[in-house]
């Protein structure tokens, strides 16, 4: 789920405030009472839970962010020797193998584990990540300009090619952006290995918009967010997540009945993120007690109203408002992390050739 994902519209309108620094600092390994979390920028917690943590552990919680999970992840690994902090949250399964080749991360194996599902275990032999969240990468619509328009909104990747949708779609950049990265994947996973770059060549001449990240999509190119209707977005098509709707219910001023946003329920691949402690932690005790509330209940049930993600943990509560407004995916696109990992880089590099050249 994001950068995941509604987060940073949330601050931009004064609705969340996040326990943070500037990302431009270092951590201070000398103090053993601190523990340091290095993520991308929708990292979110409720004040409560945060406060929680730090009373039952004894640390206190710094924060550092490090703008979109893409650019985190390559910061992380240029840092790694000397790193800015105990725990990095906030790399998914598209970008997964590239940390764990660059040796970020010591293994741990998580108090409460057990209860977290297998399918989301996907380094369940060697332990160096815990699954903390997952969610779903997925076009979506503004659906009072598709009705405006008297046009059907589109389902499907092949739709999203079609002429009665050219100059509609904004997508983030799949060399700097999860979710820009994701909808690549998913389109690889729906037309193979030989098949996409043929569909992004359609899409491409179909008028698809890149931008470097989720919030620039998201926030000023979607006409359907609170954010875009503000900055004059023109693009009623976005590359987001299946549980941004709700956020644009939760947030409203005034809550509407329906979403003002849907999903294009064809379009989705299944992201997951994970959690790691630093290779180089200046402080390992404190990183695994973090490492531990982060699959504990009371985060992850806290966790889905903050950052707009599906809890890992079973028997872990949900909102109703992601039950009625944004319900995981059905059938998501997926791929295994082997192959996400053989053929990531140099489908990246094709991509860029195609879409950006």
């Amino acid at each position: 789920m994001h950068n995941k994902t509604f987060v940073a519209v949330a601050v931009g309108l004064g609705l969340i405030s996040l326990s943070a620094c500037g990302s431009g600092e270092s951590k201070s390994s000398g103090d053993s009472r601190t523990v340091t979390l290095v993520s991308h920028n929708s990292w979110a917690v409720s004040k409560k839970v945060q406060r929680d943590f730090e009373k039952q552990s004894g640390y206190k919680l710094r924060v550092l962010e490090d703008g979109d999970a893409g650019q985190a992840v390559n910061k992380a690994i240029l840092t790694k020797d000397h790193p800015q902090g105990d725990v990095f949250f906030g790399v998914d399964n598209t970008l997964l193998s590239r940390a764990l080749d660059n040796g970020l991360f010591q293994p741990y194996t998580a108090k409460g584990l057990d209860k977290v599902g297998v399918p989301y275990q996907l380094d369940k032999d060697k332990h160096r990540v815990t699954p903390v969240d997952y969610g779903d990468i997925c076009v979506n619509y503004d659906k009072a300009w598709f009705s405006k328009h008297k046009l059907a909104p589109p389902r499907t990747f092949a739709d999203l090619a079609e002429p009665a949708y050219k100059n509609l779609l904004v997508t983030e950049n799949a060399a700097t952006s999860s979710p820009g990265l994701g909808f690549l994947l998913g389109s690889a996973a729906e037309y193979g290995d030989q098949g996409w770059p043929d569909y992004w060549k359609k899409l491409k001449a179909n008028g698809v918009k890149v931008v470097d990240g989720w919030e620039q999509a998201y926030s000023q190119e979607f006409s359907g967010s609170t954010g875009g209707r503000k900055a004059g977005g023109d693009r009623p098509l976005v590359v987001s997540y299946a549980s941004s709707p709700p956020a644009e219910v939760i947030y409203a001023k005034k809550r509407p009945s329906t979403a003002p946003t849907g999903v294009a329920t064809g379009t989705c691949f299944r992201q997951i993120e994970f959690a790691g402690l630093l290779d180089n932690a200046g402080n390992t005790k404190g990183g695994k007690a973090f490492i531990d509330f982060l699959v504990s209940k009371e985060f992850q049930e806290d966790m889905p109203l903050n950052m707009y993600v599906y809890p890992v943990v079973r028997g872990a509560a949900v909102p109703t408002e992601f039950t009625e407004y944004g319900p995981a995916a059905e059938h998501p696109e997926t791929m295994a992390p082997g192959k996400i990992a053989a053929n990531r880089d140099q489908w990246v590099k094709s991509w860029t050739s195609l879409v950006l050249r």
